[in-house]
């Protein structure tokens, strides 16, 4: 704990008293020669608006009648501030008391109104801003012969962007373009800037995807640098194939989805006496061409992810790597990292170890013909009788696997996923939910026992390594999920010492009811959500002790940092320079891949969203039927066969509805009309906004 925090921490749990910097120095023991040091450490903290200062004297924020936090802004032209540390309700902020903060800025707010339970909510003024969310807006270019002006996409941002005509970079009016901040509003004006990108035109394929790249983020490209590196490797040298197994004569094979192009695991399958299985899985050795240090592995660890968009991927790496030589295409060597495991006929690994190899794949299989092939003995896709009865095999490995997950509680979501269809232009074409059939959920089985295995085997060896954990869920999320349950005559057993087992009999019980989406939907909000860590605390949702990300390196950072770590293990480079190393990077790359995980999630969803509503479009007036996926005071959403989810405004219902968040229901006291989730409806499409990616139904009747 460095000085700052030991600063705010004892404070936090003393007297909520102010102190003068001369108290401060005798609380905290500080010598002669070190006051320079403390009181520039202060001022600091002063600067970030952790503490503030009147008179002389310092204080937390929530002492002198502050608060810091984030800013939140409505659709209209008033404001919410969310406090940072203080447990309390978000705090309004009219428009005229924003000292031109925008939304996402951190700001120091002075509270001119301080709310109790029974009044409104607190009210505050932006005192000043503390750090600016981001000064790049991407927007519409409304010009004027001598200047003009960008409305920026994003409606919670108030007010629009000045541009000289100097700064114009050659933009047309009605185009999409980046503006920067160059002047922040002050005074009543507005803010200037300068066009730093032209996007394109309205209408453009993948405009409106870009605005969503542009909100969450992401990188939009490779820097000459990257490029330059990841172009330097070519086809495979002998000095990369030595030391390494050569599995080149087995049958190994990849199954993915037709559209795949970053092929990262695949699988070789072998019978052995007294019916138990050798299963291997080979990843593509990723690190050999990502070195540490390097410009690659800086870029990868930033991004940490790939973002699959509903039109496009931005990958981790660049695609000389991502699609050519790291994919595990078949008819080419490849170097991997592969774990072999021996499996009893109870599904229980016997034995494992993992080695360098390089592997020659037989074949690129696709999801549909091996589902085909397993369910309807449909072996038009094949011509090779030797593969054909690995993939029986690989079925039957499957079962066993996941029945031994479903002994020790793993709880198996079955989530419609939707598929989403575009034309050359962009436009949706087709929703649907996306297959999940019983060759995405083999693969699914031996990823994850591949995931277990290796978290376990490194747990024990006491040597740093990068986790995926998911904790338990707090007892009062819950509490509401019993009680939901309850209504469909479900009690949920164990509550006081919760296992995950208790919720996979949930989901066997509503298993093929209409209710099973909605259960499935409010448990998993109720769940907490998995992430990275440098420590092994389990994993909750799969009931597992141990387990990491090991199987997707090509897209995932953490994957490809625990290859590293592997890798200098098995060469025996693990010394305690090495174990100090990771023992110090390890706490930052569980953080900052974690972060980039819920950046990608978000963004993806609102490709998706986006897209959605774009297609329900040309639906308007006409009728669907659903089922009611979501409550709230404001009304309740439906979701639609194809996945498609929007709201029924409470406005739009006959009565006096109020809303029952016990029951999860509203419900009218006059009529005893009730909407409870779960329940089917008939919907109308009745209205579509695109920019807030919003879908409004009306009930039919």
């Amino acid at each position: 704990m460095d000085m700052k925090e030991k600063i705010l921490t004892a404070l936090i749990e003393g007297e909520p008293v102010p102190l003068g910097k001369r108290d401060l120095v005798s609380l905290f023991k500080i010598d002669k020669e070190s006051k320079k040091i403390f009181y520039e450490i202060i001022d600091a903290l002063v600067e970030s608006g952790d503490l503030v200062q009147k008179k002389q004297r310092f204080g937390l924020p929530e002492w002198m009648g502050y608060r810091k936090g984030v800013m939140m802004a409505s659709q209209r032209s008033f404001f919410f501030c969310r406090p940072e540390r203080v447990m309390e309700n978000d705090i309004f902020v009219a428009g005229r008391s924003t000292k031109g903060a925008f939304d996402g800025d951190t700001v120091l707010l002075r509270l001119i109104k301080e709310g109790r339970p029974d009044e409104k909510k607190s009210e505050g003024v932006v005192e000043r801003i503390i750090k600016r969310k981001t000064d790049n807006f991407f927007g519409t270019l409304q010009k004027t012969k001598n200047f003009g002006f960008v409305v920026p996409d994003d409606k919670r941002v108030h007010g629009d962007i000045f541009i000289p005509s100097k700064k114009l970079m050659h933009a047309r009016d009605g185009q999409k373009v980046i503006a920067k901040i160059t002047k922040w509003p002050e005074d009543g004006k507005k803010a200037e800037g300068k066009i730093i990108e032209v996007v394109g035109d309205v209408g453009d394929p993948g405009i409106d995807i870009a605005e969503i790249i542009h909100k969450h983020q992401l990188p939009k490209g490779f820097s000459k640098k990257v490029l330059e590196e990841a172009t330097r490797y070519t086809e495979l040298s002998k000095d990369e194939m030595h030391g390494r197994e050569d599995w080149r004569d087995a049958l190994i094979f990849t199954i993915d989805g037709a559209d795949a192009k970053d092929l990262d695991d695949a699988i070789s399958i072998k019978r052995l006496p007294d019916n138990r299985f050798e299963l291997g899985v080979h990843i593509a050795d990723v690190t050999n061409y990502v070195q540490e240090y390097s410009e690659l592995d800086k870029e990868a660890r930033t991004r940490g992810t790939s973002v699959y968009l509903v039109d496009r991927v931005i990958p981790m790496l660049p695609k000389h790597l991502s699609n050519g030589l790291c994919s595990l295409h078949p008819g080419v060597d490849r170097l991997a990292l592969s774990v072999i495991m021996t499996i009893s006929a109870k599904g229980d690994v016997e034995d494992s170890r993992i080695a360098e190899t390089i592997i020659h794949s037989k074949a690129r299989l696709i999801y549909t013909d091996v589902s085909d092939l397993i369910q309807h003995m449909d072996e038009s896709s094949f011509d090779n009788q030797e593969l054909i009865q690995a993939l029986r095999d690989s079925a039957v490995l499957a079962g066993r696997l996941r029945h031994r997950r479903e002994l020790r509680g793993s709880i198996d979501f079955n989530f419609d996923e939707a598929k989403v269809i575009l034309d050359k232009s962009g436009a949706p074409v087709e929703i649907k939910k996306a297959e999940r059939r019983i060759a995405n959920r083999m693969i699914e089985e031996f990823m994850l026992l591949a995931n277990e295995t290796i978290s376990e085997r490194y747990f024990w060896m006491d040597i740093p390594f990068l986790y995926r954990i998911h904790e338990a869920p707090d007892e009062e999320k819950i509490e509401a999920f019993v009680h939901f349950v309850n209504h469909f005559g479900i009690t949920l057993k164990g509550r006081t010492d919760l296992h995950p087992k208790s919720l996979q009999q949930v989901m066997d019980k509503v298993m093929g009811k209409p209710e099973e989406a909605v259960i499935s939907m409010v448990m998993l909000r109720s769940l907490k959500k998995a992430k990275y860590s440098a420590k092994s605390e389990g994993h909750f949702g799969l009931a597992a002790e141990y387990y990491s990300h090991f199987t997707s390196p090509i897209r995932r950072y953490p994957d490809l940092q625990i290859h590293r770590i592997i890798k200098e293990q098995l060469h025996g480079d693990m010394n305690e320079k090495r174990i100090h190393h990771y023992e110090r990077l390890l706490a930052g790359v569980a953080d900052i891949s974690s972060e980039r995980e819920r950046k990608a999630q978000e963004a993806e969803r609102e490709s998706v969203k986006l897209k959605m509503t774009e297609y329900m479009q040309q639906f308007l007036g006409e009728t669907f039927e659903g089922v009611i996926s979501g409550v709230s005071a404001f009304g309740f959403y439906v979701a639609l066969d194809n996945t498609v989810e929007g709201m029924v405004p409470l406005t739009t219902l006959e009565g006096s509805y109020e809303f029952d968040e016990t029951r999860f229901c509203i419900e009218d006291p006059f009529s005893g009309k009730s909407y409870h989730l779960g329940d089917p409806v008939k919907i109308l499409v009745a209205k579509t906004d695109t920019e807030r990616r919003l879908i409004d139904f009306v009930l039919a009747d």
